[in-house]
């Protein structure tokens, strides 16, 4: 067994999962890397990915298994950087282990992150939001699973790997209800509830019953929680129906991320500060909550309303009249 290998092995096992106690999605995620690497590693070189050695992953290869993600697999650069991240973690950590290819593993680390457009969020409007939520057949149990969820989704702006770990012991429905998650980097946090969000999650956890420690949206053809892919399904299925009485809806590309997107968005319009958005939807960093000043054309429109218009001198107020003035002095 080459070096490769027992870095490998050590780095899910010591420093992912034992130090850093990476999240599932994680882990995942980076496995799906270093699969996608090693296949095209053994693609190049014909040796098997136990026999593989450090020296065989250098930046040439990194290199153009970047390029072969982007051009053959069709993956976007963003994609492209998350693998690349993986892989510097990985020679981050076998350069504590292996200081004799230092050379090699700085090449690799050298190698930078691709740099990408980056795209107005896409968010849904009121009228589109109330199409949605009007989409689901509540004369059926699926239909009031699937309008409790999506009310979720807009009210809260869960991400789609939150959603589906919800269990029922997760919402309080008494004083001061409320939404208990744990979010991206194992960080917990807290969401109020509306009236008429838990008035409807009330009723869909009276009817569908259960433990706590049961999945709040449970899948259709079993106890357990739907899948992330289930989400998406249900979502298209219901855009497409409320496509019939909104228009709007019909040209746009709906995610759960775009609902996401839409609960920033309406705290945003009501006046909410920035920093209390990013409190809300788990951000790390400030700076990403800012994507949504940038895509809020309103909000650009209400700056524009204060300035001078081009070519007009500005003037002073002057009180129209006599009592006005006396007032305005005061």
């Amino acid at each position: 067994m080459s070096a490769l290998a027992p870095t490998l092995q050590a780095f899910f096992t010591e420093r992912l999962i034992g130090q850093r106690r990476a999240s599932p999605h994680t882990v995942a995620a980076y496995r799906d890397t270093f699969r996608l690497l090693l296949a095209f590693a053994q693609g190049r070189s014909g040796t098997a990915p136990s026999a593989l050695r450090l020296e065989d992953i250098d930046a040439l290869l990194v290199g153009s298994f970047l390029d072969h993600l982007e051009v053959e697999r069709g993956n976007s650069a963003r994609t492209r950087n998350a693998r690349l991240a993986a892989i510097h973690s990985l020679f981050r950590f076998a350069a504590l282990r292996h200081p004799e290819n230092a050379a090699l593993i700085e090449r690799v680390l050298a190698i930078p992150p691709k740099r990408f457009e980056r795209a107005l969020v896409s968010f849904l409007s009121d009228e589109e939001v109330d199409a949605l939520l009007a989409a689901p057949d509540r004369a059926t149990a699926i239909g009031r699973r699937d309008r409790a969820l999506l009310l979720l989704l807009v009210q809260a702006g869960h991400r789609v790997s939150e959603l589906v770990g919800l269990q029922r012991g997760d919402v309080e429905l008494g004083s001061g209800p409320h939404v208990r998650c744990m979010g991206k980097g194992r960080k917990e946090r807290i969401m109020p509830l509306t009236k008429t969000t838990a008035a409807v999650l009330r009723a869909w956890m009276e009817e569908s019953g259960g433990r706590p420690e049961d999945p709040l949206f449970p899948s259709s053809h079993s106890t357990k929680a739907l899948s992330r892919h289930g989400v998406t399904l249900l979502l298209a299925k219901h855009v497409e129906a409320a496509g019939g009485d909104c228009p709007s809806l019909r040209s746009k590309r709906v995610s759960p991320h775009v609902l996401r997107h839409t609960c920033a968005m309406r705290l945003l319009h009501a006046g909410v500060d920035i920093s209390v958005i990013a409190l809300w939807l788990g951000h790390e960093a400030l700076e990403t909550t800012q994507i949504y000043v940038h895509a809020d054309l309103a909000l650009k429109e209400k700056a524009l309303a204060r300035t001078t218009p081009i070519g007009v001198a500005p003037g002073r107020y002057r009180p129209p009249d006599d009592l006005l003035a006396f007032l305005e002095a005061l």
